[in-house]
């Protein structure tokens, strides 16, 4: 029997996925605390004597940017909260985590955690790419576990707990994992699925999802940004309706999941690639992928970087240095010899039978070729929406309606970097009351998704103040529902008294309703095998923590 949605809660996060269920699992009273033992001492001391990492300050990671130890491709609040639950994470094995998560049921906050998502998990639980679900993910498994039951303690409930060590689970697999995660835990009744959320707009005393009758004071975004499959231009879509096993595929794109897709076809079907190349300008993605750690990826990584050298040569053809290593499994599966690499190539015109499709392509040099293809990939990257939202709150959002178009398309797809710059200047709070979160902020690893949802239940929590004055709030606007039955919803209004949400009707004449890489610049190294150097580290900021800069001069030391 399906669950019905309360009327009223305090906080509705739209979305299913890990960050949505990490936010969930805090809002039900995990709160997590420092219990100290980490290698930077500077942090160390400041955590001392403030460890309930709800109170987050921007002056816990302000020595993040002049320390190596420290990436600077995630968000400060998210590496932060990375180096707390993994301490040396890329240099040790299953190190001991700094942060304890304690059960404090008092501060629960009423919320729901809403996605259209079969089952927990976001885009996990789907598959947007038309590429095998056993290929291994980007992150090791430890690096994809969530607070209170991590991905060792679900191998080990289905007795595989001698397979976490230095494993890249599959997609099937994860999504199995987060599936389990919200019973595990016990947030199961606050996480709903198979609903989607539709006209989202703010009221006087908060926001009203008129598609689901639901009304909330905080709202977070954890929606995400793959939600959407870029489409092809009109041009190719002739041959996205193809579907021939035996003619070749053409494959447009230059990151992981053009390379999904390649990994996935049969070993002996022929594919056209085409793709962007400019490593020095926008490299591909799979340049960073070490060909120990990631020997698919770095496999059609350097078909595509031997097609670029033989496209800009005129004498003999580039030899695969793959082809002399006997060990490479992913190149001996697949006859290379069947793909061919067009980058910089550009699609002129298209002529199609019932079966095959006639390709013109144009290429760098000026001259023309065509190909014969049966079916058409077109994954040139996959991005978010906010259609979900009214326009006026989008804009809020937005904070740029100027010069944003929001009806350039039909669905208002973002990407990571859309927001990413006013989150860097202001905070996860992107309007007043509103949150994001996940791979919303720029920061798409799951083990970067836990500082973005400490942050949005510190502020839901209050406690840490909110940048925004209380007659700060823009005016509310209505919508108008464009999927839900046409019975009015904005007649009436909620209120919270600190402990209980009433509906109510409403007073006379009230209203009512750079490039980032994601966090994929480190897929060069190979863990099994690197060592940093982290005793200097160690020994200098056991030098600054005794001179006290951190503190104006007043640190241990210092009278």
């Amino acid at each position: 029997m399906a669950r019905s949605l309360p009327q009223c809660v305090d906080t509705v996060i739209i979305g299913n996925g890990p960050s949505a269920l990490i936010l969930s699992y805090i809002l039900h009273g995990h709160i997590p605390y420092y219990v100290g033992g980490h290698h930077d001492s500077i942090l160390d001391a400041k955590l001392e004597n403030t460890p309930n990492l709800l109170h987050l300050t921007p002056d816990l990671y302000a020595h993040f940017l002049s320390s190596l130890r420290y990436s600077t491709q995630a968000l400060p609040v998210n590496t932060l909260l990375d180096t707390l639950i993994r301490p040396n994470a890329d240099t040790e094995l299953n190190p001991k985590s700094c942060i304890e998560w304690r059960y404090e049921p008092e501060k629960a906050v009423p919320h729901v955690a809403i996605g259209i998502a079969a089952h927990a998990g976001g885009q996990w639980a789907e598959n947007p790419v038309s590429a095998s679900s056993d290929i291994g993910t980007l992150s090791y498994a430890e690096q994809l576990s969530l607070p209170g039951y991590c991905y060792a303690d679900h191998l080990a409930r289905n007795g595989r707990e001698d397979e976490t060590e230095f494993v890249r689970p599959s997609r099937t697999e994860v999504a199995d994992y987060l599936r389990a995660y919200p019973d595990a835990v016990g947030i199961a009744d606050s996480v709903y699925t198979g609903l989607r959320v539709e006209d989202v707009y703010r009221t006087v005393n908060g926001f009203n999802i008129a598609s689901l009758r639901l009304w909330c004071k905080h709202l977070v975004l954890a929606s995400g940004i793959f939600t959407v499959n870029i489409p092809p231009p009109p041009l190719l879509a002739p041959i996205a309706q193809l579907n021939s096993q035996e003619a070749p595929l053409l494959v447009i794109g230059s990151g992981f999941s053009a390379a999904d897709v390649i990994i996935s076809l049969p070993p002996s079907r022929r594919i056209i690639h085409i793709f962007q190349w400019a490593p020095e300008k926008r490299p591909s993605p799979l340049r960073g992928c070490h060909h120990t750690a990631y020997p698919e990826y770095a496999t059609v990584y350097r078909q595509m970087k031997l097609a670029a050298l033989a496209s800009s040569r005129t004498t003999r053809a580039v030899k695969s240095p793959m082809a002399r290593r006997k060990s490479n499994a992913t190149f001996q599966q697949r006859d290379w010899s069947l793909y061919e690499g067009l980058p910089g190539a550009e699609v002129v015109s298209v002529s199609e039978s019932e079966e095959i499709a006639t390709v013109a392509l144009r290429l760098p040099s000026g001259e023309t070729i065509t190909r014969e293809v049966g079916g058409l990939a077109y994954v040139v990257g996959r991005r978010g929406t906010l259609d979900f939202l009214s326009p006026n709150l989008r804009s809020e959002i937005l904070s740029t309606p100027d010069s944003i178009n929001l009806d350039a398309t039909p669905s208002h797809l973002i990407s990571g970097r859309t927001l990413r710059a006013k989150v860097e200047a202001t905070s996860l709070e992107v309007a007043k009351n509103v949150f994001i979160t996940g791979s919303l902020t720029g920061d798409s690893l799951i083990r970067h998704a836990v500082g973005g949802c400490v942050f949005a239940a510190g502020r839901i929590l209050g406690a840490i103040p909110t940048t925004y004055s209380p007659d700060s709030t823009p005016s509310p606007t209505s919508s108008t529902p464009r999927s839900v039955s046409p019975v009015s919803t904005s007649d009436t209004e909620a209120t919270f008294d600190g402990t209980n949400y009433s509906l109510h009707e409403p007073r006379p004449g009230q209203r009512t309703p750079g490039e980032l890489t994601n966090g994929h610049a480190d897929l060069h190294l190979d863990r099994r095998k690197l060592m940093r150097a982290v005793e200097v580290a160690h020994v200098e900021n056991r030098y600054w923590v005794d001179s006290g800069w951190w503190a104006g001069g007043l640190g241990p030391g210092r009278l």
